[in-house]
């Protein structure tokens, strides 16, 4: 068994500690992988003899990305709807019947090789671990292709067969569909099912019609809620102990007092708000009433054309109310908890002792940089499970 020194570290971020706002961030440091774990931290004098070592030469290190929220499989472009929105045009569900299109037009092949890309533009930023949702398809032919294609492309799968109700067919039976055949097909390749309640798309009951089947199915549970208004989408999403509810731009007092009270993670997508234009989320007020939250991309061809988590990151601290250190919580081990991977052995998002050796190295010597410097690609190399990526810029 290979043992592997990293060291030469000017800010290790562990986020072994158990709350956003403890600083548990370790200086002249080094870590030990061994056989795709950790097996040492600590001062870089005390370091331990392997058998290689990586110098990364007064960089800092923290967990690689953990992106709970993504919609990878799909066809197509939504470039005019996107310029649209830019000059006025308000958002609206309905833009998601022109990918599904598309979407059911491609091969699989395309599909898969599309999300792959996709997947490689978020490592090339430090990404390590990701989720993905079907939802393009929205029949059970296409939704179970999707599935299928999400499964080789992801860490997670999350089936959204509940996006929209495609155009012309009845709503109760389509729904009928969503959860019967659609749902039975999918479940032996998804971890979770989700549903976008919100106008344009599925109310509070249709929702939970929906996730009730998935919980019956074995599922676990996750929500779209409370993205272009005050949809109920929160209080069912904790009624339910939803892992996470997504999106979250349209709260209430009330709202944020449920999430504080719960295990549900509020998931925020900052990079789709500067798309949609909505209101962003009221982060601060959520982490200062002591809710859980997490930072994704959202990343799909028609709100978040982007798979950039550093993005994510700086925005939340830029124009959201959230310390760097937050902020990286949020993006790490906060969105490990929206997903049911905050602890245990295959727990990510975290370097702690026996954890997973997913982690990544700035071209900085610190995190704040990753506000500081917006925009600028910082991500220097990354190792998942313990092997280091065979890409980006080796420098070291």
């Amino acid at each position: 068994m290979t043992a592997e020194l990293i060291t030469g570290i000017s800010e290790l971020t562990t986020q072994a500690a158990e709350f956003a706002h403890d600083d548990d961030r370790l200086t002249d440091a080094a870590l030990v992988i061994e056989n795709g774990r950790i097996s040492w931290i600590g001062a870089a004098a005390d370091a331990p003899a392997t058998d290689t070592a990586v110098d990364v030469g007064g960089r800092a290190v923290l967990p690689g990305w953990v992106d709970t929220h993504t919609h990878l499989v799909f066809a197509g472009d939504r470039a005019a709807e996107f310029e649209a929105r830019m000059a006025g045009q308000k958002y609206a569900a309905g833009g998601i019947a022109t990918t599904m299109a598309a979407t059911r037009a491609a091969s699989t092949a395309d599909l898969i090789g599309n999300a792959r890309r996709l997947r490689r533009e978020a490592e090339a930023s430090g990404t390590t671990f990701l989720e993905t949702k079907t939802g393009y398809g929205l029949d059970l032919t296409s939704e179970l292709r999707s599935a299928r294609a999400a499964a080789e492309v992801a860490d997670v799968v999350t089936f959204l067969g509940a996006h929209v109700v495609p155009p012309g067919l009845d709503r109760r039976e389509y729904l009928d569909l969503v959860t019967g055949p659609m749902l039975a097909a999918v479940t032996p390749h998804v971890d979770f099912i989700d549903a976008f309640c919100e106008t344009g798309a599925f109310d509070v009951e249709e929702s939970r019609e929906v996730l009730l089947a998935g919980r019956a199915a074995g599922l676990g549970l996750r929500l779209h809620g409370n993205q272009l208004g005050f949809s109920g989408g929160v209080q069912l999403a904790v009624e339910l102990g939803c892992a996470s509810v997504d999106h979250c731009n349209h709260l209430q007092p009330a709202d944020i007092d449920a999430l504080a009270g719960s295990d549900t993670v509020a998931t925020l997508l900052p990079a789709c708000d500067l798309s949609t234009r909505e209101p962003f989320p009221p982060a601060r007020a959520l982490l200062d009433a002591g809710a859980h939250i997490a930072l994704a991309s959202n990343c799909n061809p028609g709100t978040s054309y982007t798979g950039s988590m550093p993005f994510c990151v700086a925005t939340a601290v830029l124009q959201m109310g959230l310390t760097v250190r937050e902020a990286v919580w949020a993006a790490t081990r906060g969105a490990a908890r929206a997903v049911g991977r905050e602890h245990g052995p295959d727990a990510v998002g975290s370097l702690t002792i026996g954890g997973r050796a997913d982690l990544q190295v700035l071209d900085a010597p610190s995190v704040a940089h990753l506000a500081y410097r917006p925009g600028v690609q910082l991500c220097l190399a990354t190792w998942t499970e313990g092997v280091r990526a065979a890409r980006l810029r080796p420098t070291f």
